[in-house]
């Protein structure tokens, strides 16, 4: 009986779909186990053989655990709102929803194919309006919650009131707004209703403020800085630009050291800890304040510049103030002679990433502003300079230059050729030295002359304290996540205005859902693509969406125009997976009560800094406010690493020609005395002179290539128009293409596609030889023709079960290799090391078909091993066993060492120390037993040829060596 893959993985796919054979339950006397993938986002062009390699990963770990007795939660959705969708829609007028839903159904076929062990039962997707009434529900609670310090967690806005009611805010210990002014309860009763609210945003969680973003013109939105590479928008390569806006912000730094302790909890990747440790960069140090020295005696404005340094014991080595050029003050500041300057340069940062700031270490530019500021000791004047290596959103966005002690500081003034007092006259401040804070010793410093680190640090922050300019403080590099964007596509927030203040729609009224629009662009006024529905009114009597034109602001106000960030709806849905279904609540104290947290995720390393930061921060808060379970989502988390794929490359002779030249062509063309014939042929068909001769690399579909790397020429004429009526140089009739190894991409034309594998091979194949590639967290290359040597062994383990007896008995050797193939999986499985597991499958039947094996008390626990890698062939095998269930309900084999206990051993016996033969004795015969039954063997008696040997030397367990 042929092994008929297609057949056998189509019959289970639909049994698993009709008998929810993997649907979990909320209430079980099972240990719970919840298995996570990261949920995709489902594009047009559909998986590719990169993107199932963590779903496999976690479905075998999911299905290990339901045969070792666990009740598994192994869930899958979509985050369905994105830009993407929107981008599309903008260019064919098509509503992202009806994209959304075609790219959905798309994915669940492919998804389907692969026979992943999901509960679709629970499946979610962001762009659901009944899962993102959920959403906006957590972004009520964060408007309505503050951070008190004292009691270190988020805790009601209305307790927050009350406080301000009895004694005003003095004594207050919050994470709040720098700017907040201190005020009594008296005048906390004396305040206008509207000033009341923008006290209250100055402590909210979620809150309005003006804040620098990232700003694309040509995508009409802000851009978060992971969605900006060198400079321009991942998405289609456009300019970004710093910009101040109004907008929704989350005070997730109010959780930066919870964020940081955290991992010390969860058992994640070291790398994405110190990506997340990196990312909220923790700093010790000191607050100090420098006045602006006004410009004019008669001036009575003041300005104060506030700096955060690790070094304040460096203070008498400041040469100039650098603020960024965003920072508020360089416009109040800059004198009328610098201003033509210095507008010019704050305009030309503007063009730049906070990203490609940071980055850049090599170039120097900046403006001066005119104005000074005095130093809190020495009372000298101290030049105040804008540069872009200052950033605003770092810090206070101010930094005291210390051009001594600080690289780019030294770069900077010895460019504008500032003055360098030197703090560290007749000391070693080589780098070695200066990195040992124990042994710095500070020079040229006032007070704090001849003091080692630890001390000058102490001093200079009591001196600064002690003239009210200073503090000590910690400070994060984190900053408050920027939460609007001028999307449509994506979760309207639940908000309405009333005297230019932000209310929330009761929770009863959710979900608020996306109004129709006629044009997915921002309007003709510069607002989000929402200011272009005519239906987008909120009547606070009625308590529902009505016409903008009945907005009288007395009972119908206007509608918050922007939508949430694309991680929005990610930052709990693993939560949600846990009672999906439920109208009343985000979810139920019963089902969390059982399922508590994710026991496994996997997922990319490049949501380190996204979202799985972010969803730190949700569940922190969600904990806070005794509505999750866990103060971490998850306990264990691995990085899968990249299949990448072998991209190919024509070579087009020069710019602009249609003459294409096979590889090893280009290859004897480097040395063209020899290839001269060649040569001429290049120059006769292209007209370029030999001078002017050069080559370009062009992508090509690897679909036009075969194994051995040559191009089919007709379906390369046939794939775009340019290159319709293309000549070739070739080799005897071939065109070789070069191939390089990159990141499986459509834009690369490398993406394998996992239905053409599944058709030709199998999804058995396929599962277990993405995870014969290597290890789980590594990355490693694609190659179609690999996945032949795993089919042939699917094809040999069906044969090895054309037989079975259920009456044979095992042999000893049958047992020795069931349970070492037992132990080695279990162990590879605990371990994520799936690769190994293959290999050892593949050992397994060769020695089982070696040894002719038939019996059932063997062939039947081998299923079962394999049935989590390749679970459809397995399901087809337990059915001929003669079972009628899944075999996903079958108990993992029990692992039993004694069938690896040697009974014997099998000795090489030696004459003269020359091995001439061996011999398998039982291993608990003493040395007189061996002896005899080796003399007695008769290979000895033909070596020996009657002689009497002079001794015969036995090491039990050993050897047998005869000295003659």
């Amino acid at each position: 009986m042929n092994y008929d893959f297609q057949k056998i993985e189509e019959k289970w796919q639909k049994y698993w779909k009709k008998n929810e054979t993997f649907k979990a339950s909320n209430n079980s006397d099972k240990p719970k186990f919840y298995a996570l993938s990261m949920f995709p986002y489902p594009s047009g062009a559909g998986l590719h053989v990169g993107h199932p390699l963590g779903y496999i990963a976690t479905d075998i770990y999911a299905r290990y655990k339901k045969h070792k007795g666990f009740n598994v939660l192994h869930p899958m959705g979509y985050d369905s709102f994105g830009l993407p969708a929107e981008q599309y829609a903008i260019q064919t007028g098509q509503h992202p929803a009806i994209t959304t839903e075609t790219n959905i159904k798309r994915y669940r076929e492919q998804l389907d194919q692969l026979g992943f062990s999901f509960d679709w039962n629970r499946e979610v997707r962001t762009s659901d309006p009944k899962y993102y009434k959920w959403t906006q529900w957590v972004f009520i609670q964060l408007f309505n919650s503050w951070y008190n310090k004292d009691t270190d967690k988020a805790e009601s806005i209305s307790d927050l009131i009350s406080i301000f009611e009895k004694e005003g805010n003095a004594a207050v210990h919050a994470a709040c707004d720098d700017d907040t002014l201190t005020f009594s309860a008296e005048d906390w009763t004396n305040f206008s209703e509207k000033t009341k609210q923008e006290l209250l945003l100055k402590y909210r969680l979620t809150y309005l403020a003006d804040t620098e973003v990232n700003w694309c013109p040509a995508l009409g939105t802000v851009l978060a800085n992971d969605e900006i590479v060198n400079g321009v928008s991942e998405r289609g390569g456009h300019p970004v630009i710093r910009k101040k806006m109004t907008q929704w912000s989350m005070r997730i730094t109010a959780y930066a050291q919870r964020l940081l302790d955290g991992l010390n909890t969860v058992d994640w990747p070291q790398p994405l800890k110190d990506s997340q440790t990196n990312w909220i960069g923790r700093s010790e140090g000191a607050s100090a304040i420098f006045n602006v020295i006004p410009r004019e005696q008669s001036d009575e404005e003041s300005h104060q510049i506030e700096v955060f340094t690790t070094r304040p014991d460096t203070i008498f080595g400041v040469s100039f103030m650098a603020l960024a050029p965003e920072h508020e003050l360089v416009s109040q500041i800059t004198t009328p002679e610098q201003k033509e300057a210095v507008e010019a340069y704050v305009e030309a940062t503007a063009k730049r990433s906070e990203r490609d700031r940071m980055a850049d270490v090599k170039t120097i530019s900046g403006a001066f502003t005119g104005a000074y500021a005095e130093h809190p000791f020495t009372k000298e004047p101290i030049p105040i300079w804008i540069g872009d290596y200052v950033l605003a959103g770092y810090g206070t966005g101010a930094v005291m230059s210390v051009p001594c002690g600080d690289q780019r500081d030294y770069d900077f003034a010895k460019h504008f050729k500032i003055l360098i007092p030197n703090i560290f006259e007749g000391i070693d401040i080589s780098e070695e030295a200066f990195a040992d804070k124990e042994k710095t010793i500070i020079a040229n410093s006032d007070f704090l002359n001849g003091l080692p680190y630890k001390k000058a640090v102490k001093r200079a922050i009591f001196e600064l304290e002690r003239l009210g300019q200073g503090e000590g403080k910690i400070n994060y590099r984190l900053r408050d996540a920027v939460f609007s964007r001028q999307r449509y596509w994506g979760e309207p927030f639940p908000v309405y205005y009333v005297d230019g203040m932000p209310q929330m729609i009761a929770d009863e009224h959710l979900p608020l859902e996306l109004p129709e629009v006629e044009k997915y662009l921002p309007t003709e006024t510069g607002e989000p693509p929402l200011g272009n529905a005519t239906v987008w009114a909120w009547d606070t009597e009625q308590c529902t969406v009505v016409n903008n034109e009945l907005i009288n602001h007395k009972t119908v106000f206007p509608l918050e125009l922007n939508t949430m960030p694309g991680w929005a709806g990610s930052s709990q849905y693993f939560n949600r997976y846990m009672d999906p279904h439920n109208k009343e609540a985000i979810y139920s104290q019963d089902a969390v009560d059982y399922w508590e947290d994710v026991d496994l995720y996997i997922g990319g390393s490049e949501h380190a800094t996204g979202h799985l930061l972010y969803s730190r921060f949700w569940q922190k808060f969600l904990f806070d406010r005794g509505i999750a379970p866990k103060d971490e989502f998850a306990k264990k988390l691995i990085n899968q690493g990249m299949i990448t794929g072998t991209s190919a490359f024509v070579y087009r002779v020069a710019q602009r020609t249609d003459v294409f030249v096979s590889k090893g062509i280009i290859e004897k063309y480097l040395d063209i005395n020899t290839n001269k014939e060649a040569f001429k042929l290049i120059q006769s068909l292209s007209g370029v002179s030999v001078e002017e001769l050069s080559f370009d690399e062009i992508r090509v579909d690897v679909d036009f290539v075969n194994s051995s790397d040559e191009l089919d020429i007709s379906k390369f004429r046939n794939w775009q128009p340019e290159f319709k009526h293309a000549k070739f140089i070739d080799e005897n009739g071939i065109v070789k293409v070069s191939r390089e190894i990159e990141k499986m991409s459509k834009s690369k034309y490398n993406v394998v596609n996992p239905d053409a594998i599944c058709e030709e091979y199998g999804a058995d194949s396929l599962r277990l030889y993405e995870m014969f590639l290597g290890p789980l967290e590594q990355s490693k290359p694609w190659n179609t023709a690999g996945i032949t040597g795993v089919h042939s062994f699917l094809k040999k383990l069906w044969k090895l079960y054309s037989a079975i007896d259920e009456g044979s008995e095992p042999s000893a050797e049958n047992l020795k290799t069931l349970h070492k193939t037992i132990k080695k999986v279990e162990e590879d499985i605990e371990n994520f090391s799936f690769n190994t597991s293959v290999s050892t499958f593949m050992i397994c039947v060769n020695e089982l078909t070696a040894q002719k094996c038939t019996s059932k008390a063997i062939l039947e626990p081998l299923a079962i091993l394999v049935s989590p890698y390749a679970p459809h062939i397995s399901e087809e095998l337990w059915e001929r066993l003669g079972y009628s269930t899944s075999i996903a309900e079958a108990p993992f084999p029990i692992f039993e060492e004694k069938h690896l206990v040697e009974s014997s051993k099998e000795y090489p016996i030696s004459f003269n120390g020359k091995m001439r033969f061996t011999m398998e004795l039982p291993l608990d015969l003493d040395k007189d037993a061996i002896e005899v039954a080796v003399m007695a063997h008769e290979k000895t008696q033909a070596q020996l040829q009657g002689r009497t040997p002079k001794k015969v030397i036995v090491v039990p367990g050993k050897i047998v060596n005869i000295v003659g």
